[in-house]
C-alpha cells in the first residue's frame, strides 16, 4: 500500500482530469517515473503561468496525448522537483497532503508542503 506524506494510505488526487504518472488518479511513483510525479497540487493561474515559462505548458490541450489541458482549480500530480522550483519562485500551488506520495519528501520539506495544504474536496 502506497503512503502519503502524513504516513497514512495514499488517497486519490483526481480522476477528472485523470492524473498520475500511471493515469490511475493517484500520485503513485515507481522506477520508470523519472519525473517523480508525486505532489497532488490544486493548480492556480500563477502556477500554470510559471510552469509554461519554464517549458512545461500544462494549460494547452494536447489531444494527441489525451490531455485536455489544466485550468485553475484542477488537481494534478506534479513532479516534486517542479513543485519545489515553483515554491522558490513564489508560485507554488496548493497541495492535498492526503494524496501526495511520501516519496515527495526526498525533494520537498514537509513543513513547506504543510504551509500550502488544502483539504481534499468532498
Amino acid at each position: 500500500m502506497a503512503r502519503n506524506v502524513l504516513g497514512t494510505e495514499l488517497q486519490s488526487c483526481s480522476t477528472e482530469p485523470l492524473t498520475g504518472f500511471y493515469r490511475d488518479g493517484c500520485c503513485n511513483t515507481g522506477g520508470d517515473d523519472v519525473g517523480v510525479h508525486t505532489v497532488c497540487a490544486r493548480v492556480t493561474a500563477a502556477f500554470l503561468e510559471f510552469s509554461a515559462s519554464v517549458g512545461n505548458d500544462l494549460a494547452t490541450p494536447m489531444p494527441e496525448h489525451g490531455f485536455a489541458g489544466l485550468s485553475p482549480g484542477d488537481q494534478w500530480c506534479l513532479c516534486a522537483p517542479r513543485w519545489q522550483e515553483a515554491l522558490e519562485a513564489g508560485a507554488a500551488p496548493a497541495v492535498v497532503l492526503e494524496a501526495t506520495h511520501v516519496a515527495t519528501l526526498e525533494w520537498v520539506d514537509l513543513h513547506d508542503l504543510q504551509q500550502h495544504a488544502v483539504t481534499p474536496p468532498g
